[in-house]
């Protein structure tokens, strides 16, 4: 990009999945939000699966690498991170990633062993995936932060799913992680994640 006028494809790098956002972790890597996706039989494109963060080196930019990847729920998994880039929360000098995430997973028992790339999962989660995050040692879920309290809203809402207590935001000052839905503010301690307090927030 440094003649605007004419780029050029300085390297490339075949994966399976694909990134809607790209952010710097640092001049030498890139963390990508995505998809996994499995090529189809039926034809020429490919099933997206589950929620895919991948961990790029891009030192050598005619090489780019994939490090690592944390692939979360199955078909049908979803997150506010894929459209608007201000719902994820990362601080490098913390190694720190925080991902708003509807989650959907296979029921093994209900399909049995007829689970193809197109079959969706049902919804098990809504809430924010705390990521722990280092090009010296990947990807790691450090756990998961919801303000569901009635989990029978995620297996009713069938292939759509709106809650007012759907986290879209999060933010952290010193110690404490906040997460933020319509009608609940929470935080949490952010060295082991547990609750510290929480604020309903109710129409006025």
């Amino acid at each position: 990009m440094s003649h605007p006028g004419n780029p050029r494809i300085l390297g490339k790098l075949k994966i399976p999945g694909y990134s809607d956002y790209l952010h710097p972790y640092d001049e030498k890597h890139i963390i990508g939000i995505g998809k996994e996706t499995i090529e189809a039989e039926e034809g020429d494109f490919a099933w997206y699966q589950g929620l895919k963060i991948s961990l790029f080196d891009v030192s050598n930019v005619k090489s780019p690498k994939e490090i690592d990847k944390l692939i979360i729920g199955d078909r049908g998994t979803d997150s506010p991170a894929l459209r608007d880039h201000h719902s994820i929360l990362f601080d490098r000098n913390r190694n720190l990633l925080v991902v708003p995430i509807l989650e959907a997973k296979l029921s093994f028992d209900m399909y049995e062993e007829d689970i193809r790339p197109s079959t969706h999962g049902d919804f098990v989660f809504q809430g924010v995936y705390v990521i722990n995050i280092d090009p010296k040692v990947g990807l790691l879920t450090r756990g998961k932060i919801t303000h569901l309290e009635n989990f029978e809203e995620l297996l009713k809402s069938g292939y759509y799913f709106e809650s007012e207590y759907e986290i879209t935001r999060s933010f952290y000052i010193e110690n404490v992680l906040y997460t933020i839905s319509d009608r609940l503010i929470k935080s949490n301690n952010l060295a082991d994640l547990s609750e510290i307090s929480k604020l309903h927030l109710t129409d006025y």
